[in-house]
């Protein structure tokens, strides 16, 4: 088969999209050498990143690049072209992994990564800009895509939901596995937590934006302190996201700024390190397509503590404290409990390395690729009766 494979969001600054790309493209090259892999830095009109560097990270000699755009006019243009396919070369799959994908393929089969549609269950988690440009994405997905691929069981239930008319069986959920392949790494302390002990902070990853709900986590922490709770640090991993400027003058308001470390985007080695040390891995997100931190976490034995609600019980199964999102003081309690109790701290790692197992890149991508040849061996989707 020639595959055309979105590789767009892989860059240096990937999070959970471009992690799931990154990981799948590199299993297929390893499972399925034999096919032809035609991977694009540029994909689409939505997603741009100028900073994608024109090297080879997936090295092959079935593997070609496509062009590099220098501006997001000039992807327009290639992307938007009515002769799209034929500028490919004819492929039997084109894959989108960044929420846009095109419309005008004729022949080729357009297989389509679904994420999640947190925007359409509240606006205000993310900007207008964003969420039209996300919804303008899936939206056409639901129009031209002839398979889509959901990362989890609750993301295929949201999509059927928003887009009932889409075929039920052409929805296959093909699940997201950690970055990580070598589970006995050490990893390596960041330098911003030379002076907090191993073993003694509660660890929260993900970008600082509303939907990952770091404000209700600020005032579990700050409520967990006042009933007495050992002042262990609370560690926030990522990056700034949007509409979260006033996070840090939050976190001042609660009187915890000095109990509270934000690292902000850190190296792999690093995040292992943090998984492996933390007391407790807490991930109180509003809603998850799936979640990797939680299951990141869990591969390096990390306690956790997650939502009840979206795919993070898919994810965590049995294996973590599952909680209200909103309800900050069973947060707290739940902190303070389990700050006292090592005992049921070992027990919760011991469960969170043997759930961990249950997720695996070469599995998801062998499921990945017989989509591919069911897909090239059934009718595209505009002509089923």
């Amino acid at each position: 088969m020639k595959i055309c494979f979105d590789v767009s969001q892989t860059g240096a600054g990937k999070a959970g999209c471009g992690f799931y790309s990154h990981a799948m493209v590199q299993a297929m090259l390893e499972l399925a050498p034999e096919h032809r892999y035609f991977l694009f830095p540029s994909f689409g009109d939505f997603y741009f990143d100028a900073l994608m560097p024109v090297r080879n990270p997936y090295p092959g000699r079935n593997v070609r690049y496509g062009p590099r755009h220098l501006t997001r006019e000039y992807a327009r243009g290639f992307w938007n072209d009515t002769q799209l396919e034929a500028v490919l070369g004819q492929p039997e799959i084109v894959h989108s992994n960044n929420f846009w994908c095109p419309l005008q393929l004729k022949s080729s089969r357009l297989v389509y990564t679904f994420y999640d549609m947190g925007f359409t269950v509240d606006p205000d988690w993310t900007t207008e800009t964003n969420r039209i440009g996300c919804f303008d994405g899936v939206f056409r997905s639901a129009m031209a895509a002839d398979w889509v691929v959901a990362i989890s069981e609750a993301s295929r239930a949201h999509y059927l939901k928003i887009f009932p008319h889409f075929p039920a069986d052409r929805v296959r959920v093909i699940y997201p596995c950690s970055r990580f392949i070598e589970n006995s790494s050490k990893g390596r302390r960041p330098k911003t937590l030379i002076d907090i002990t191993s073993g003694k902070f509660w660890l929260n990853v993900g970008t600082i934006e509303p939907r990952k709900n770091q404000y209700r986590l600020a005032e579990s922490y700050a409520s967990y302190l006042k009933k007495g709770g050992e002042a262990m640090p609370l560690v926030l991993v990522g990056g700034q996201g949007w509409l979260m400027d006033n996070f840090e003058k939050q976190v001042k308001t609660l009187g915890i700024e000095n109990h509270v470390v934000m690292t902000g985007y850190v190296s792999d080695d690093e995040l292992i390190w943090l998984y492996r040390n933390c007391y407790a891995n807490m991930y109180p997100s509003l809603f998850e397509g799936f979640g990797l931190p939680v299951l990141e976490g869990m591969q390096f034995g990390a306690a956790t503590i997650t939502s009840d609600n979206s795919s993070l019980p898919e994810v965590a199964g049995s294996a973590a404290v599952l909680l209200n999102a909103e309800d900050t003081e069973a947060w707290a309690d739940t902190m303070f409990r389990l700050s006292r109790d090592p005992a049921e701290r070992h027990r919760l790692s011991m469960l969170a390395t043997a759930q961990a197992e249950r997720f695996e890149w070469k599995q998801s991508a062998l499921a990945l690729l017989d989509l591919y040849k069911e897909a090239v061996h059934s009718p595209k989707r505009s002509n089923l009766k």
